[in-house]
């Protein structure tokens, strides 16, 4: 799993049902926009207001429905939360996932969202494990995204940053790529980014993720999976709705949304 990967919407209908034909358009133009890799079933899919049978039901639909690798070729797993853990008990539940796992395991770190970060040490010593192969991380701290690929630099071991603000930072400290929910709204424009870092140009690559960042806040931080997806519709992607408890958002949204995707050029 390496370059942009989007964590994928999932569509609703107007019923709140999964519409799966949706989905499958929904990846279509994702993949035809130059995304790398597709992650069913993360946070921006909604995946906690699913249930198991119908996350079952989605990723078989996006296997299906793919051409690029699909997260169902590995399992991406969050970090434990609700209750607190210290690092000690984290790691050794990662360790007994990864033991037991038929597939290759990536860490999944997003603070916002648990309240847990995985050190960079912690990750360090699990790196070492033969099928933990890799990491998502959600926290937004480049300085601890570097200090992790500081202790993962001698194994295979994919290093993925899930803020779309950060990519080219993160490419520029050794990271392997990012799973960007804004990666569903503007694929073409992020994947502009990567190449231009692997082709040495770094100053080019910050100044294309730059032009992304308040885009990128607004459909995360801001305006969340609503906003995402109605920002999604606006460009004629079949994101469908967003599932209750989720809210459509209001006027000053789409207005503040509106203005954002006119000055963005995310097929640049």
């Amino acid at each position: 799993m390496e370059g942009i990967g989007p964590p994928l919407v999932t569509p609703f209908d107007e019923s709140g049902d999964v519409d799966h034909d949706r989905l499958r358009e929904v990846v279509a133009w994702v993949e035809a926009r130059g995304v790398d890799f597709l992650v069913p079933c993360g946070s921006n899919s909604e995946a906690e207001l699913m249930t198991a049978d119908e996350r079952a039901a989605v990723v078989e639909t996006v296997v299906d429905a793919a051409s690029v690798p699909v997260g169902a070729d590995a399992a991406m797993i969050v970090t434990p939360f609700y209750y607190d853990h210290d690092q000690a008990a984290i790691e050794a539940y990662y360790r007994e996932v990864a033991d037991a796992s038929p597939l290759p395991v990536y860490l999944y770190a997003v603070p916002t969202h648990t309240g847990v970060r995985l050190e960079p040490a912690t990750v360090g010593r699990l790196a070492g494990h033969p099928s933990v192969v890799g990491m998502k991380d959600s926290s937004g701290d480049l300085a601890a995204f570097l200090r992790t690929r500081r202790r993962t630099a001698d194994a295979k071991f994919d290093l993925l940053v899930g803020s779309g603000g950060l990519l080219a930072q993160a490419l520029s400290t050794g990271g392997t790529g990012g799973v960007l929910g804004l990666a569903n709204l503007a694929p073409a424009a992020l994947a502009e980014v990567t190449a231009a870092h692997e082709a040495g140009d770094a100053t080019r690559a910050r100044r294309l993720n730059a032009a992304l960042v308040e885009l990128n806040r607004a459909v995360t931080a801001e305006f969340g999976v609503p906003g995402l997806k109605w920002a999604m519709r606006e460009r004629g992607v079949p994101a469908g709705r967003a599932r209750s408890p989720h809210r459509p958002p209001d006027a000053d949204a789409r207005d503040r949304l509106g203005e954002l995707l006119a000055a963005a050029d995310l097929e640049a």
